[in-house]
């Protein structure tokens, strides 16, 4: 009889799934992802669960209005490294155009209800930027630390 092998330690953990381009699509993309943080050890309500889920949100969101191709979904992947405490958000969508944050004089105006979405995840995550993909369109990744088991790393503001 062989002698039993040790588990190696989950290291890298994956969630990835395809939602429609609609406002409803990018809010259970949020959702899920939320939940999904939770086993992961990043409960609800934390401000490590908080700081990925609205750079879910704003990236979803940024799919569905400008990266919307009629007929086409966007894929939400969320992977948590967690030697690293570092979470990687990536939205994929099909359309060709590439987000850009606002120049400061193209600043949206404080009466102005949209424009700010990236400026959010700019301000949050530790660093984001857009990538090519396997087909059409673009993917939008942004990283978060959210700390390292056995001591914590800060979120960054």
């Amino acid at each position: 009889m062989p002698a039993p092998r040790a588990q190696e330690a989950v290291t890298v953990s994956v969630f990835a799934q395809r939602f429609s381009a609609t406002r409803r699509g990018a809010r259970l993309a949020r959702r899920l992802a939320t939940h999904r943080l939770d086993p992961w050890g990043l409960p609800y309500g934390s401000p490590a669960s908080d700081t990925v889920t609205l750079v879910v949100a704003e990236l979803a969101s940024n799919a569905v209005l400008h990266g919307h191709v009629p007929g086409r979904d966007f894929e939400l992947r969320l992977t948590y490294y967690r030697a690293a405490g570092l979470v990687r958000v990536e939205v994929s969508d099909t359309h060709p155009g590439r987000p850009e944050i606002p120049e400061p004089a193209g600043q949206p105006s404080a009466d102005t209800d949209g424009g700010r979405g990236l400026l959010l995840v700019e301000a949050v995550a530790d660093c984001w930027g857009v990538a090519g993909r396997r087909g059409p369109g673009k993917t939008v990744w942004a990283e978060c630390a959210v700390g390292v088991a056995g001591g914590q790393r800060p979120v960054q503001p």
